[in-house]
C-alpha cells in the first residue's frame, strides 16, 4: 500500500508565500514523476508542476516564474515553493506520483491541502 501525504497548505494574503509538501511512504521500489495539480470551486483539476525522477521541470503556464517544484534528497518527497501568490492560486492541492512497487506500477493521489489566498 501506498500512501501520499501533503502538508503545508493555508491562509496566506495576495503576494505571500507557501510552501506545499508531498512524502510518498509504503511499499516503493521507485517513483517516477511526482506532480501537483490544482482544483479550484466549480473548476477542473489542472496540473501545476511536474518534476521527473531525473529532476526535469514543466509548469502551467499561470504559475511559471511564481511556483518552483523540487524533490527531496530521498526521492520520495516532493515539494511546491509557492511565492507572489494570487487569490486564483487559491484551491485544494493535490500531490500525484507514479509509483514502482512489488506488484507493478500504479498512479496514487494524496488527500489534498487547502490555500486560500486572500486579495
Amino acid at each position: 500500500q501506498v500512501q501520499l501525504v501533503e502538508s503545508g497548505g493555508g491562509l496566506v494574503q495576495a503576494g505571500g508565500s507557501l510552501r506545499l509538501s508531498c512524502a510518498a511512504s509504503g511499499r516503493i521500489f521507485s517513483i517516477n514523476a511526482m506532480v501537483w495539480y490544482r482544483q479550484a470551486p466549480g473548476k477542473q483539476r489542472e496540473l501545476v508542476a511536474t518534476i521527473t525522477s531525473g529532476g526535469s521541470t514543466n509548469y502551467a503556464d499561470s504559475v511559471k516564474g511564481r511556483f518552483t517544484i523540487s524533490r527531496g534528497n530521498a526521492k520520495n518527497t516532493v515539494y511546491l515553493q509557492m511565492n507572489s501568490l494570487k487569490f486564483e492560486d487559491t484551491a485544494v492541492y493535490f500531490c500525484n506520483a507514479e509509483v514502482w512497487g512489488p506488484v507493478g506500477n500504479g498512479i496514487y493521489w494524496g488527500q489534498g491541502t487547502q490555500v486560500t489566498v486572500s486579495s
